[in-house]
């Protein structure tokens, strides 16, 4: 939760616009993140898959002829162990390139799971080597001795089978980790795999040198021990490999990943509850689905910003992540009771404000502005109106009776010109209403405008710092009433509060 607060601290030292949290979308390059994930690392890793398959073959061949010439099982385990690393390498090469094919119709989620696939297959063919090894190493340990003749060109293939494979599995390793590619970190375990078996190969053949110069006898099972040992790596690197590849392809969470998630969700400002965090991996890409709840009564836009630098945040850890959240507004307040009434309105798409609740006897009254098309009859909006009211009567057994105030909704931008002969003239009044105003320190930006036949009236007015926004509200519309008292006419008057 900590890591999480940090990286949001971090997006949002350039996110502050005008004193409000800017979205966080563009922190992350999304289209950087789009060309990752549509295969344009494909050619690098396709060449350095195709290197390890020559780099296989090479040693398939030299490791047999030797194996074949001396009988040493250990040379010819190895040489198995090389073919396997052949196949697995082939596997690797042709899934790599599947793997970045985009995603389409068929296959929406793209195509990363072919490199889960060809780590699941090369496991198996990991335990089927391995067992082939184990038992032809116990039938010549406790059934029929081969004779195993050391000779320099059997050291001469396992050292350059050591080189080999230790230069093969580092560039495979760095390929893997700049890629996350499991299908090259399979390939990888392979190789290094190789060393350490090649490695014990080697050490095998020395002590049967020692044991044919007179050494003791017992070092002649040094070759189907060492047999053993390859397999017990091999095993080993299996085990390891197929339950990573089993948990990816049954869509196990990746370790600590939905974790991490987690933390830098909960520090993004408007996320109230993480109700859901699913994570799978599909090769080297990771799919996060998140379901969040939000505020109630907010507007769609606010909700979509939250989204976005929810995105955002886990893009900073995930560059190359594909994330859906799902948003769900909090419950109202059972307590609250305009709250709720406002859920009501907007689940149904009723643009309300001004909404207020009283009791009369004992009785919940609601009064509310409902605002409809300027162009859509009295008799469709009176219905629409009656909609709502029953809505809310229907949901609010408390609610005794609703009275809805139709309005225009206003959707055009009109044309106004200003009015300098009304200007001084309400200015006048105005300074005359401020005085007799208790909590008003005073009022600038006096601009009168004409549109159609209204008059528009726009005045800053200075109040208290601390005072409540609802003291507030109640000065600056007695300023309002009084001044449309007083000007006898059409007059639509904008007060803007602003603290000394």
């Amino acid at each position: 939760m900590e890591e999480g607060g940090k990286l949001l601290r971090e997006m949002r030292k350039n996110s502050h616009v005008q004193g409000r949290e800017a979205p966080l979308t563009n922190v992350v390059d999304l289209e950087m993140v789009e060309s990752v994930s549509l295969g344009m690392p494909s050619k690098e890793k396709r060449r350095i898959a195709l290197t390890s398959v020559l780099a296989s073959a090479f040693l398939v061949a030299t490791k047999v002829t030797v194996g074949l010439l001396t009988g040493s099982l250990g040379i010819l385990s190895e040489a198995a162990h090389s073919a396997l690393d052949l196949l697995a390498a082939a596997i690797t090469f042709f899934s790599v390139g599947a793997a970045d094919v985009p995603a389409d119709t068929s296959h929406p989620f793209g195509h990363g799971k072919v490199e889960q696939l060809s780590a699941f297959i090369q496991t198996g063919l990991l335990f089927i080597t391995s067992g082939w090894i184990v038992v032809e190493a116990a039938h010549r340990l406790f059934f029929q001795e081969v004779h195993v003749t050391p000779s320099l060109w059997a050291f001469a293939v396992l050292l350059a089978s050591i080189v080999i494979d230790i230069s093969r599995s580092r560039a495979l390793a760095r390929a893997a980790r700049k890629y996350d590619s499991q299908a090259l970190q399979a390939d990888a375990l392979h190789f290094s795999t190789d060393t350490y078996g090649t490695g014990a190969v080697t050490l095998s053949l020395v002590l049967l040198s020692a044991a044919q110069r007179g050494l003791p006898s017992w070092l002649r099972h040094a070759d189907p021990v060492s047999a053993l040992v390859v397999a017990g790596i091999t095993l080993y690197v299996g085990l390891r490999l197929g339950h990573e590849t089993v948990d990816a392809l049954l869509d196990a969470a990746p370790k600590g990943v939905s974790e991490r998630i987690a933390g830098a969700v909960a520090g993004v400002p408007g996320v109230l509850h993480q109700d859901r965090i699913r994570v799978r991996r599909s090769g080297n890409r990771l799919f996060v689905d998140l379901r969040l709840t939000l505020e109630s009564n907010i507007a769609l836009e606010h909700a979509q910003a939250v989204i976005d630098n929810v995105e955002s945040a886990v893009h900073i850890l995930y560059p190359t992540a594909d994330v859906v959240v799902d948003a769900a507004p909090r419950a109202p307040s059972p307590g609250d009771l305009v709250d709720r009434i406002r859920s009501i309105a907007h689940r149904d798409n009723f643009q309300i404000h001004d909404v207020t609740a009283f009791t009369v006897n004992g009785r919940v009254s609601v009064n509310l502005d409902l605002e409809m098309e300027p162009a859509l009859p009295l008799s469709a909006a009176h219905d629409r109106a009656t909609e709502l009211e029953r809505a809310i009567e229907r949901e609010l057994p408390e609610v005794h009776d609703v009275n809805v105030h139709i309005e225009p909704l206003q959707t055009r931008v009109g044309s106004a010109r200003e009015a300098p002969d009304a200007q001084t003239d309400v200015e006048e009044k105005l300074r005359d209403i401020v005085r007799a105003t208790p909590g008003v320190l005073g009022c600038h930006a006096v601009e009168v405008r004409r549109l159609d036949q209204n008059m528009i009236v726009t005045v800053h007015c200075t109040l208290r710092p601390g005072l409540p926004v609802a003291e507030a509200h109640d000065i600056t519309e007695r300023i309002e009433l009084a001044l449309r008292k007083r000007l006898r006419r059409n007059v639509v008057v904008n007060i803007h509060p602003e603290p000394q």
